[in-house]
This record gives structure tokens, C-alpha cells and sequence, in this order.
């Protein structure tokens, strides 16, 4: 049986993305989530739409790097074996604001920084050939102008006017893409087989960021290549995991849809993607 991982699993993508996935008896699927009664709640809803018993959640909050190496060490002693593919998936949007308990910016830590302390620390419960996805989006290339990347430093510690940013949310997007790629360069360096890819949802209707409906209109009329749709990039999402012949690659961005395109320029500025992850490793404390 194949174990996957989505974080974020209650509701909107993760949940769509793990009731689909679950249809295949095969597999086994762990939610990851900050709420554990919205999580149950979601894991009953799974069993009862596809009958896969093989459903269940574990509390992890990736603005909590205490949470998450408590769900990496949580994970070791269930005794469940290897992981073939773990969905970082959970996020918070960009209206977010305030400090964690780790003393960092929350967009920052929730969106990248806890979920690359969770990959690293997860990593050697990989199987083979076993998939890595982190969900980024579009808005890594802001519509709002250019971006220039500030250093990891001014993300995680800002000052009070980088506090009021409305790129905070792109950039911790565009550091979801730094990591896929400088993690998939050292997986290839290391010899592994563990394939990581990066995916794209699109804008779309859900409480991750809820939206009325004219506004949906608005961006779906003014920004189409932008607008996604849950059912299609669930269904997508889905499909790279299960299916064996797709993400059989690294370093690539899926666009709602099991598609690989070309994410921004900036993207694949390798300097910055190695200043986050050395950065990274020492706002975690890895070795």
C-alpha cells in the first residue's frame, strides 16, 4: 500500500486532492492539519465518499517548526512505513499578518519555511522513486510589477513596512519554487530518485482565500490565465501522484494541469535558491 501525505488535507485543494487519490484503494492517506476536529471531520467525509478505510489525520502546523519535528517523530513511531509521495500543500494568504512562536514572519514560515523543515526531516521515509510536490502558485509572478528578491533574512524578520508588503504571499510562493528546485539539484547531486515538482492550482473559489462571486468574474474575465478551477486542478493533482508514467521528472511546474510550463525568470535565479535553503537550514536549526 502507498502512503501519501497532503498537508492542508481538510479542506479546498488538500481535501479534493485527497478524496480523489483515496478512490484508489491502494493508497493510504494522511492529512496534516492545524485543526484536528476539521481534520476528522474530513477523514470521515473521505471514507464515506470512496469507502477507503485506509484514511487518517495527524496534527501539524507548519507555523510551528516545534509541530512540525513532532509530526516527523509522531510519523516514525506509528511504524507505518516508507512515504510515496507527500503533498506540501497547506497555506495561509497574504492577508495574514503577525509574528510565530519561532519568532518569524507567519506567511513566510506557514507557506515555506515549515514545510521545508518537513520535507527535510521526511525525506528519509521516502520510498523509492517516491514523489515530492509543493503546491506554489502564479502569484510567485506578481501582477502587481517586477519583483526583486529581498534576501531570505528580510522575509522571515521584516521591518514594519515589509510587514505591510502585499508581496509577502508572492514571495513565500516564489520561495516554494526556490526550494523545489534547489531540493530537486540535490537529490540529482545525491543520486536519489525521488522525483520533485512544483504545481499550480490557479486562483480559485475556496476559504483559502475567500472571494464573492463578482470578484471571481473580475479575475477570471481581467486575469484567465490566472483563474483555476478546483474540480480540473484537483483532478490534475491527483493524476501526477497516482498515476506512474507522470512526474517521473524534477524541477518542474505543473499549471493546473499535469502540464509542465516555465514558471518567471526570477524562479531560476539558482543563487537565490541556494541563499533560502543554507538560510532556511539555519533558521531551523538543520545540520
Amino acid at each position: 500500500m502507498r502512503t501519501v501525505i497532503i498537508t492542508g488535507g481538510n479542506s479546498g485543494l488538500g481535501f479534493e486532492t485527497a478524496k480523489k487519490i483515496a478512490k484508489n484503494k491502494e493508497y493510504r492517506v494522511i492529512l496534516a492539519c492545524r485543526n484536528q476536529e476539521k481534520a476528522e471531520e474530513a477523514v470521515r467525509k473521505i471514507k464515506d465518499e470512496t469507502g477507503n478505510d485506509n484514511i487518517l489525520s495527524m496534527r501539524l502546523d507548519t507555523a510551528s517548526l516545534t509541530s512540525v519535528r513532532e509530526f516527523a517523530a509522531g510519523y516514525e513511531s506509528r511504524n507505518i512505513g516508507k512515504v510515496y509521495a507527500l503533498l506540501l500543500n497547506a497555506g495561509i494568504n497574504g492577508m495574514h499578518t503577525g509574528t510565530t512562536e519561532d519568532g518569524m514572519e507567519i506567511v513566510f514560515q506557514t507557506n515555506h519555511l515549515g514545510h521545508f523543515l518537513l520535507a527535510n526531516l521526511m525525506l528519509p521515509y521516502m520510498e523509492s522513486y517516491g514523489k515530492i510536490f509543493a503546491t506554489s502558485s502564479d502569484m510567485h509572478d506578481s501582477p502587481m510589477g517586477k519583483m526583486v528578491w529581498p534576501g531570505t533574512e528580510a522575509l522571515a524578520h521584516p521591518s514594519e513596512d515589509e510587514k505591510a508588503s502585499r508581496l509577502r504571499y508572492s514571495f513565500s510562493k516564489l520561495c516554494n519554487l526556490y526550494f523545489v528546485y534547489e531540493l530537486a539539484r540535490r537529490l540529482e547531486e545525491a543520486g536519489s530518485d525521488i522525483h520533485v515538482n512544483a504545481f499550480n492550482p490557479g486562483f480559485m473559489q475556496t476559504n483559502f482565500a475567500p472571494v464573492d462571486k463578482a470578484r471571481a468574474t473580475m479575475v477570471k474575465l481581467t486575469m484567465p490565465k490566472r483563474f483555476g478551477d478546483l474540480e480540473k486542478s484537483s483532478d490534475a493533482y491527483a493524476e501526477l501522484v497516482v498515476n506512474d508514467e507522470l512526474a517521473v521528472t524534477s524541477a518542474n511546474y505543473y499549471d493546473r494541469s499535469t502540464t509542465a510550463i516555465k514558471s518567471s525568470d526570477l524562479s531560476y535565479d539558482m543563487d537565490n535558491a541556494k541563499e533560502l535553503w543554507e538560510s532556511s537550514e539555519k533558521l531551523c536549526g538543520l545540520k
